[in-house]
């Protein structure tokens, strides 16, 4: 068994596909749901299945899965929901099972930010603030955007390198922690959840239960 959370739109059939999206659950409604599709993105797939990590996914059980995988999903969550997050992927894995993960890799956020200081950016500073997305630069207090935050939950809440994101995996008992390159993993099953445009300027991991 293969599991993806945080999946948004990809869902391939191979894979049991998990997102927790408040837009997800406004289109599951029954006959309202229609009218919540974002026309710009259009509808969730249908094999797409409600859950949040955090709180364990329904219905997988311990040590059933061979592969779980997450893409840009750890990142927009407070850093002890991201200890549960780890601890609940462990234990849905069999032993030997694998474990892949992109995030922002916050040391090329730093780099750039030293590298901006030394030209005489007076701006680095903020440039660091903003792409990193560790905060809002306008008024959060309007409607329009406490609805952008609830629906989109672009804000990253916590970042990561690959010493300390490798610590709470150690936390969490994974062993052979490695940084992962696009597509190189040895098991088959993730070349149909891999998509390269999430990978570049990212961090990614493979680790072992």
């Amino acid at each position: 068994m293969n599991v993806q959370y945080g999946c948004g739109k990809c869902a391939p059939d191979n894979w049991i596909n998990f997102d927790v999206s408040p837009t997800l659950r406004l289109e599951r409604l029954p006959l309202i749901g229609q009218f919540f599709i974002r026309k710009e993105w259009g509808a969730f797939p249908k094999n797409i299945r409600l859950g949040n990590i955090v709180n364990g996914l329904p219905q997988i059980k311990e040590n059933s899965c061979e592969a779980v995988y997450c893409s840009h999903v750890l990142e927009h969550l407070h850093y002890y929901d991201i200890q549960k997050a780890l601890l609940n992927t462990y234990k849905i894995l069999n032993k030997g099972g694998t474990f892949r993960l992109v995030v922002p890799d916050f040391e090329v956020y730093v780099n750039t930010y030293i590298e901006n200081k030394k030209k005489g950016d007076k701006s680095a500073c903020h440039t660091l603030i903003s792409s990193s997305l560790m905060a809002h630069s306008g008024n959060t207090n309007t409607i329009l955007a406490k609805l952008t935050s609830f629906f989109g939950h672009s804000q990253h809440l916590w970042n990561y390198d690959f010493e300390s994101m490798s610590l709470e995996l150690e936390k969490a008992g994974f062993v052979n922690i490695r940084r992962a390159q696009f597509n190189d993993s040895e098991s088959l099953a993730f070349l149909d959840v891999e998509d390269i445009g999430r990978w570049n300027w990212c961090l990614g991991i493979e680790c072992i239960k």
